[in-house]
């Protein structure tokens, strides 16, 4: 039996809660099978893989969490939404971990749950059906919009894969308080940005946020800089100076590259995180602050402290909430909406009309393992529309068959061929489907064009066009329409 509109399987051993949500999620058009515990879930026969499986944290037996593992250990692919009545920091940060889409606090708003179930449906629906691109889409290309995927709240971070989401989800999570974060991640990942995240979804939005990169700055005006100094501590000191500590009072201070900070000047930096005091260099006056710290390496911090290179009190003073922001590599579904974002970012820049990227140039981008990661692509797409002298990107792909020693480019694990092409079938699912008006904001999106176009009786840019009465440029416009299959000369003469 095939469930059209989406299976969501609901495990609660609560009986009312079960049957409230089996009639939520009924009143959406889907289907609802409901479970009192793990174990009755993994007993029965799924002869259809759910849409969705939504879990009660506290479950009998087996616990929602540990469900959720046994299901990853068994290669079972299934988007997860915990509920639990009790929504702590420590609980979230373990769901999450454990691989959950999102997680909501009983008793659930409804439209609430009724989004996170449609992006999981959303998420599987094109995971299931997007394996194995056919050759058909080999001409195609994809083409460049100005709206380019992102997360609500979260504008400047591009992409919807279920890592990036989990991360997300996180930064969702520790930002309302005032604990500190620590960013691990390799270089060119985008730490600064979900640093800034944290930070605008915090009660100090409206205060400083204050970054010093402690690998950019030489280790002996390293202490100056973060604690400030007066006028004659040190020679050439000849006025005074205040510190990024004292500046990021009341705000956020975010620490980059925390694992360089030399080892002499740890005890210090711990001293005014535990403390909330310091002195500048040359002062005895104490100086209390009141800052939040979010700090930031590349580095294995764990390894430094066993190698006594960083300080262990310090590495747990760090160490309140870490959170992971993996590689490209380990979210190539986001590279296609990164390349779609550069490619018009910069064609802005240079005055470009950019219209499209052909498939087998975003396959060559999908399949390159990027080591430098998020900078890395930024910098290569940069380059490419530079070289582009038309409307479709002309990427350099040779470049990155070669390293510096003439050796080739490609890791030495290449990524799936089948893996690339779903990947790429994705994205011309997501952005280029013109008749894919299932989603609500699409269907209003397309009423209101067609409204537009009426009352400028077809007509797309100019004074009195559409585009104007949109408050959207012509190009932006004519994407749109081509994207909802709709034709102005049809409305030309409508009255």
């Amino acid at each position: 039996m095939t469930h059209t509109g989406g299976l969501v399987y609901v495990v609660d051993d609560d009986a009312s809660v079960r049957e409230g949500l089996a009639s939520l999620v009924s009143s959406a058009g889907l289907t609802a099978k409901t479970l009192a515990s793990a174990q009755e879930f993994l007993a029965i026969p799924r002869p259809d893989a759910p849409s969705c499986l939504i879990l009660d944290v506290n479950l009998p037996g087996l616990s929602g969490i540990e469900l959720q593992q046994e299901l990853v250990r068994g290669g079972v692919r299934i988007p997860v939404i915990f509920l639990t009545g009790h929504g702590d920091i420590p609980m979230t940060v373990r769901a999450l971990k454990a691989g959950a889409t999102d997680f909501l606090t009983k008793p659930v708003d409804d439209e609430l749950l009724l989004n996170a179930i449609r992006q999981c449906i959303t998420s599987q629906q094109m995971f299931d059906s997007l394996i194995g691109v056919e050759d058909e889409f080999i001409d195609e290309s994809i083409y460049v919009e100005e709206e380019v995927p992102s997360h609500s709240g979260f504008e400047q971070i591009i992409g919807r894969s279920a890592l990036l989401q989990r991360v997300l989800k996180m930064v969702e999570t520790v930002a309302p308080g005032d604990s500190t974060v620590l960013l691990l991640g390799e270089t060119g990942t985008g730490k600064e940005l979900i640093a800034r995240a944290i930070h605008q979804h915090s009660q100090r939005e409206n205060r400083a946020f204050v970054k010093l990169n402690c690998a950019a700055i030489p280790t002996g005006l390293l202490e100056s800089e973060l604690f400030g100094h007066e006028r004659g501590a040190f020679t050439g000191a000849i006025a005074q100076k205040i510190g990024r500590l004292e500046l990021a009072d009341q705000g956020t201070l975010f620490l980059d590259e925390v694992g360089d900070i030399p080892f002499e000047i740890q005890p210090k930096l711990l001293r005014a995180l535990q403390e909330r005091e310091f002195e500048r260099l040359g002062s005895t006056q104490t100086r209390k602050v009141n800052v939040r710290l979010i700090a930031a390496t590349n580095r294995n911090l764990e390894k430094m402290v066993a190698d006594r290179e960083f300080r262990t009190d310090l590495y747990y003073r760090l160490n309140v909430f870490p959170i992971r922001i993996p590689p490209l590599r380990e979210r190539k579904e986001d590279i296609p909406f990164l390349v779609n974002h550069f490619a018009q970012k910069f064609a802005k820049h240079m005055h470009k009309n950019i219209e499209a990227i052909p498939t087998q140039v975003m396959k060559g981008l999908i399949s390159w393992e990027w080591p430098g990661n998020i900078r890395e692509l930024e910098n290569f797409i940069e380059r490419a529309v530079i070289l582009t002298r038309g409307k479709l990107l002309e990427a350099p792909l040779e470049e990155l068959r070669k390293l510096d020693d003439g050796e080739p480019a490609i890791a030495s694990v290449p990524y799936d061929q089948e893996e690339i092409s779903r990947i790429v079938k994705e994205t011309l699912k997501a952005l280029h489907d013109s008749k894919n008006l299932d989603d609500e904001h699409a269907r209003r999106q397309r009423e209101e064009i067609v409204h537009a176009l009426i009352e400028s009786k077809g007509r797309v840019g100019g004074a009195e066009g559409a585009a104007v009465r949109l408050g959207i440029n012509r190009t932006s416009l004519l994407y749109r329409i081509k994207k909802f299959g709709i034709h102005p000369r049809q409305y030309t003469q409508v009255d």
